[in-house]
């Protein structure tokens, strides 16, 4: 008899995932020390294991962030200093290959669990990737049908589908506005 399989009973929250995937390099990746505390294990364990099975994880499954990289991602996401308290070492990122691959590495109930959790996130993503690309040709479509009476309206459109931009907030103290 088989088995019922129940998505919504996760370990991980979806959106805790999707916070963690970042892109580098033109990849959706995560990071080693999320994905360490998404399997509740310290970022060296994590690390030491994967060294330990290099030959599973070739460059498009893993890879380590170069400095600049890292200095982008630290200045997005708030990583803290190399040396100071913080890394010691440049993060590994993981693609979603890798993090496949991660858990035969991790071989814990927890490991398996989240892993489960994060291959549904990324096939999520891709699903609504796939659903922009169709709503954009057909876009296309209607304003090749349509004139320019209608331009405003696509462009509306077009940009309601752009991802928002985020916000930025001023850094430093802000004097008091004289009256």
């Amino acid at each position: 008899m088989p088995r019922k399989v129940k998505h919504s009973q996760s370990l991980v929250p979806i959106e805790r995932i999707q916070r963690s995937i970042h892109i580098i390099r033109g990849s959706k990746v995560m990071l080693d020390a999320d994905l360490a505390a998404l399997y509740n294990v310290e970022t060296r364990i994590l690390v030491r294991n994967v060294k330990r099975n290099l030959d599973r994880f070739p460059p498009d499954f893993m890879f380590q962030v170069s400095s600049n990289e890292f200095k982008t991602l630290r200045s997005q996401i708030g990583i803290s200093n190399m040396g100071r308290g913080g890394r010691r070492y440049l993060p590994y990122a993981f693609t979603e290959h890798g993090v496949a691959m991660l858990s035969s590495v991790l071989n814990s109930p927890r490991a398996i669990q989240v892993n489960i959790a994060i291959m549904r996130t990324f096939s999520q993503l891709r699903e609504l990737l796939a659903g922009n690309k169709d709503l954009a040709r057909k876009l296309d479509e209607l304003e090749k049908e349509y004139d320019a009476r209608f331009k405003v309206v696509f462009e509306a459109i077009r940009q309601l589908m752009a991802p928002p931009k985020p916000k930025r907030r001023p850094i430093g103290f802000e004097l008091p506005k004289e009256k």
